[in-house]
């Protein structure tokens, strides 16, 4: 529509315009031909002297009101969708929001003068014949034209909908011009169902006062106006009840697919009523949970997914923490500082993201999460914040998986790879207004010094620790060498390396 947008241009597309101008144009024709029968047929005829005389001067009138009024009507119709200039102030966009949104009413006042023009002329051409009859007539054109608008308003309203769509991207207007969403089906009662039985009223009461309509004809009077009373009142009910419908029905099934998880869905807005604000309502409150889901996605991004879901849940994050039994991981690259020195530093950053690409990979298979990179060192706990079974066990099976992967992957590597379980505190450190998730205590102190003494004993040592704690599948699977005192410690730690796979127990199932 942005192509269409400068003076003299139609807010409106070709198509669009062909498809609302052939709908109102047989709205128009089968209400005219609806009021026509009526008038001609139904109606009392005001005991006037040659019937058939005034059925063919009617006829001939009708024919020829027809010809001049529908290409006015046309004419008119296409200007009402006319982007017209009014000065540098005008903005264009407003101007064609106001079009779209006040075009079926504004259609209505236009066919509602043309059926007003219908309703003097074949008024005053009656009345020559007799003043029951032009009453009568009058009457029957009114009745038929308020009911024939209507429904053109609807379809009108209906066909402007991908229009409307577009000029209400934002937020819908709150004009108080348009009838809103309690005020619509009241309108269309009155205008549908109201009218043509006040037309039935106005025909029994003209019955008793003139006492001129034998007992068929008021019957046939009855049988026209009430069937033709019926139809209008469906169609517009009908219509009033589907356009207050189709944006609920929309947005309904919209949160169906949010409650599947799909965030990347809209609605159109296209109703000027307090629905068209519930459809923008329902887009803002999508757009904040996808925008809410990417901070999240972030955020665990940082932090890792189960710290992210555990603050989540958190109502109020505190400083501190609890002491929980925890197994810790520990890797670092071999030869860091001199690749550093011997490569480009992006080429260094690529090394880099494919080392630890394996590494949160093996660590997030087993049920652990990444606390922190440290330069070219990466820190896994698991057992926390999340707690597993057997936090040793899948530590230890993660660094044998982790040692085989790097081998097979990143053959032009070389890391050793710590392991030490116990207990230990997680919980958030820092500062109210910055702190993190993360564990502190020996386990994780003993992971570090064990990654040191792997670098030179094969790229993987556990402690006995770890091992005692692990379950008995995974303990089988490692073996206890002679106690080192590692450095900065001084006690003896035993340390625990994996079997060869030559050595490595059978178990046989019973």
């Amino acid at each position: 529509m942005a192509d269409r947008l400068r003076p003299g241009g139609f807010v409106l597309g070709l198509p669009l315009r062909l498809l609302l101008s052939v709908a109102v144009i047989l709205a128009n024709f089968g209400g005219a031909a609806v009021v026509f029968v009526l008038a001609a047929w139904v109606v009392p005829d005001g005991r006037v002297s040659d019937p058939g005389q005034v059925r063919l001067v009617n006829i001939a009138v009708f024919a020829g009101y027809l010809v001049v009024v529908t290409p006015l009507g046309l004419a008119v119709g296409r200007a009402l969708f006319r982007l017209r200039g009014r000065g540098a102030r005008v903005d264009p966009a407003r101007r064609a929001r106001r079009l779209v949104l006040f075009g079926p009413l504004r259609l209505v006042v236009v066919l509602a003068f043309l059926w007003a023009g219908a309703v003097v002329l074949f008024g005053l051409l009656n009345l020559q014949f007799s003043a029951r009859l032009a009453f009568s007539v009058a009457a029957t054109i009114t009745i038929g034209g308020i009911a024939t608008c209507s429904l053109s308003y609807l379809l009108g309203e209906r066909i402007l909908r991908g229009p409307a769509s577009v000029v209400l991207a934002g937020v819908p207007p709150r004009s108080r011009a348009l009838p809103g969403v309690l005020l619509r089906p009241v309108l269309f009662w009155a205008l549908g169902t109201a009218v043509p039985v006040f037309g039935l009223l106005l025909a029994g009461t003209t019955a008793l006062v003139f006492r001129d309509v034998t007992v068929d004809r008021l019957a046939v009077m009855i049988l026209g106006i009430g069937g033709a009373a019926l139809f209008a009142g469906l169609l517009t009910t009908i219509g009033s009840a589907r356009s207050t419908a189709d944006p609920v029905i929309a947005v309904r099934r919209a949160m169906q697919r949010v409650e599947k998880g799909e965030l990347d869905v809209s609605v159109p807005v296209y109703d000027h009523t307090e629905l068209g604000r519930l459809q923008a309502g329902f887009n803002t409150m999508v757009e904040g949970l996808r925008e809410r889901e990417r901070i999240r996605d972030l955020f665990g991004r940082h932090v890792g997914q189960d710290v992210a879901r555990a603050a989540a849940a958190s109502d109020d994050a505190e400083l501190g923490g609890e002491v929980r039994r925890v197994a810790v991981l520990f890797v670092d690259l071999v030869g860091s500082t001199a690749m550093a020195t011997e490569r480009p530093p992006a080429e260094v950053v690529e090394v880099l993201n494919g080392f630890f690409a394996v590494v949160v990979g093996v660590v997030e298979e087993h049920g652990g999460w990444i606390n922190k990179f440290e330069g070219d060192a990466a820190l896994a706990v698991f057992g926390a914040p999340v707690t597993i079974d057997d936090p040793a066990g899948c530590a230890l099976a993660a660094a044998r998986m982790l040692r085989e992967r790097l081998a097979d992957e990143m053959p032009e590597l070389a890391a050793g790879i710590g392991v030490s379980a116990g207990d230990a505190v997680a919980g958030n450190v820092g500062d109210p207004r910055r702190y993190e998730y993360t564990v502190i205590g020996d386990p994780v102190n003993e992971a570090a010094r064990l990654t040191d003494l792997a670098k030179s004993r094969g790229g993987i040592a556990a402690s006995g620790a770890a091992i005692a704690l692990a379950e008995p599948e995974e303990a089988r699977r490692w073996e206890l060498g002679e106690p080192v005192v590692l450095r900065g410690r001084g006690v003896p730690t035993d340390i625990a390396v994996p079997r060869s796979r030559s050595s490595e127990p059978v178990v046989r199932a019973d």
